[in-house]
């Protein structure tokens, strides 16, 4: 594919991949006015958050399978339709439980544009070539959190917190025309799966993916350190702008910062992954991720205090994790092309789930203060070590290979 194609489905993909996290990451700065203006507490509007991650995998079980059968165009179209009108709907809710109802519904329109661009590179490519691709996508994704939350708190300061959905309605609009004009189908008729006991395949499809222990450590890997940042995302908005008193705005920015370590990282995925391999990549770079956090929940625990530390460390975990998440992507998508949507449906649904679980747990203790958000985000990183060492150590790699042959 010449470079000048790569780009272009680099960039149709990552605008589509990133319309959901705009949803996310525009509502951060919002939500203690949420809170206010619909008279409900911390943990009600959380849930408004929960609801939409909840959604955003589950959704996706049901959008893998049937783009393995229509192809990858019409079922995108919907969700993002789907995702219009419930954002519709949360601009105009006048109670938190509405809204957290209909934040549900988006979030399941949302699910089209997280796992569909996934198998469209699947489609296209393997190795590192789908690494390299897989990573301009992220690059291209990165406008999300390092953009949304400013926009979302000059929408804001504009329009109040309403303004967000309006926002992200127009957003996924400009993406229907986008996949209407710029984004052909890549899965041939003659390469879909059968609608004749559609149900049955998906079904055998789902089962021999949870059979296999490779892709399941993979999927759980990234999944770990989606965890950590499942936590500080939930978390974050009450420790900084709560605790340590910083704006919206400048709360924005810090937030925007830790997020371009992890997309400028993630471009050095297919040259680093040439070089030493993809695996070698994954457990350099969880093992060290899981130091800094380390450091972090160490310091912390012995009573620190210092916002600085908190923004200098993660922002190292942040790096290391940026070159984790496209490589275990690629890796376990890599053995499934017959069934890319329906590997990266329950790929996607089952990250969206530890991570949602980690945040749901992490809000049980959370206080508005660092420790226990830092708890949680160490927690995610160290099990990702260990996963890592179990899926992609000599005895890991062992079995995957045997079970390939």
């Amino acid at each position: 594919m010449p470079f000048s194609s790569f780009f272009r489905t680099a960039l149709v993909l990552g605008l589509l991949s990133a319309i959901g996290p705009f949803a996310i990451d525009m509502y951060l700065p919002a939500l203690p006015a949420i809170g206010t203006a619909l008279q409900a507490d911390v943990g009600a509007v959380q849930w408004s958050l929960t609801a939409f991650f909840l959604a955003l995998g589950v959704g996706q079980l049901a959008y893998g399978p049937v783009s393995d059968r229509v192809g990858r165009r019409a079922p995108l179209l919907f969700g993002l339709g789907l995702f219009i009108a419930a954002s519709i709907g949360c601009a105009v809710a006048t109670d938190v439980r509405l809204l957290v109802a209909l934040r549900f519904v988006q979030g399941l329109g949302a699910a089209a544009g997280t796992v569909i661009p996934r198998a469209v590179v699947r489609d296209l490519h393997t190795g590192t070539e789908a690494a390299r691709l897989m990573s301009l996508l992220m690059l291209v994704f990165s406008v999300s959190p390092l953009l949304a939350p400013l926009v979302g708190s000059g929408v804001i300061a504009l329009a109040g917190w309403r303004g967000v959905f309006w926002a992200v309605a127009l957003a996924a609009l400009a993406g229907i025309a986008l996949v209407r004009r710029a984004l052909p189908e890549t899965l041939p008729a003659a390469q879909r799966s059968s609608g004749q006991g559609s149900l049955g395949r998906a079904l055998r499809a789902y089962g021999v993916l949870l059979r296999d222990r490779h892709y399941l450590g993979l999927v759980a890997i990234g999944g770990c350190c989606m965890a950590g940042f499942f936590v500080y995302l939930a978390g974050s908005p009450f420790v900084l702008i709560d605790h340590y008193g910083l704006s919206p705005v400048l709360y924005s920015l810090a937030f925007s910062v830790n997020s371009a370590a992890f997309f400028v990282s993630a471009q050095f995925t297919a040259r680093l992954g040439r070089r030493f391999g993809l695996a070698q990549v994954v457990r350099v770079a969880v093992t060290g991720a899981g130091a800094v956090m380390v450091l972090l929940l160490a310091y912390f625990a012995s009573g620190g205090e210092r916002l600085a530390v908190l923004l200098v460390l993660y922002f190292c975990a942040s790096a290391l994790m940026g070159l984790v998440i496209p490589t275990t992507t690629v890796l376990a998508l890599e053995a499934h092309g017959a069934i890319a949507g329906t590997a990266s449906a329950l790929m996607g649904t089952l990250q969206m789930l530890i991570g949602t679980g980690a945040m749901a747990v992490a809000g049980h203790f959370a206080s508005g203060r660092p420790l226990p958000m830092v708890v949680g985000m160490a927690a995610g990183a160290l099990t990702g070590v260990a996963l890592t060492w179990l899926t992609l150590g000599p005895r890991g790699m062992a079995r995957a290979a045997q079970a390939a042959r």
